[in-house]
């Protein structure tokens, strides 16, 4: 059986868990980490984590644990590199970056042998790891400081419970 171990700290606690390639889970074949536990297999609650944020599975393809950016306005950054889109081979020590939550893939265990391929990008010039967030609020689409995230909507007064988090560019201001 191939596995892959994760573990990040949250809320004080380093937390651990294991990711079978036959693993039940709310989308079968795949785990999915983010904020939103409807959707989600993995619940990171961290405000700069998305609602559904990535999710990672086992690719028989290439014999590897990948994952998978779900959220293009709030990419996750694989081992230094930005995922705007697609898949990135994980393997031991790999570093997963959802918002300001680090997520370390602490051992991988493969049936077989491991090719890594990459579909990471590059920074871009003005976009670095230590971005600003914002949540998107669901009703009226406006951008909300995380620390609204317990008072709702300062436009609508939705709750924020269910926002995408979103990084802030001048363009979303």
């Amino acid at each position: 059986m191939n596995e892959i171990i994760l573990e990040w700290q949250e809320a004080g606690q380093i937390r651990k868990e294991v990711i079978g390639d036959r693993q039940v889970s709310k989308n079968p074949g795949t785990m999915r980490l983010g904020r939103d536990p409807l959707k989600c297999d993995i619940v990171l609650t961290h405000p700069t984590v998305s609602g559904l944020h990535v999710e990672i599975f086992f690719n028989q393809n290439c014999n590897c644990f990948q994952v998978r950016n779900l959220r293009q306005s709030n990419p996750p950054v694989v081992d230094g590199k930005i995922l705007i889109q697609g898949e990135a081979a994980l393997s031991q020590d790999s570093i997963i970056c959802l918002g300001q939550t680090e997520i370390k893939v602490v051992a991988v265990t493969l049936a077989g042998s491991s090719v890594p391929p990459t579909v990471l990008m590059p920074p871009q010039p003005g976009n670095s790891v230590n971005q600003v967030y914002g949540l998107k609020c669901p009703k009226c689409d406006r951008i909300s400081p995380f620390e609204q995230l317990d008072l709702g909507c300062p436009w609508c007064g939705t709750s924020l419970a269910a926002a995408s988090s979103v990084l802030i560019t001048p363009n979303n201001n």
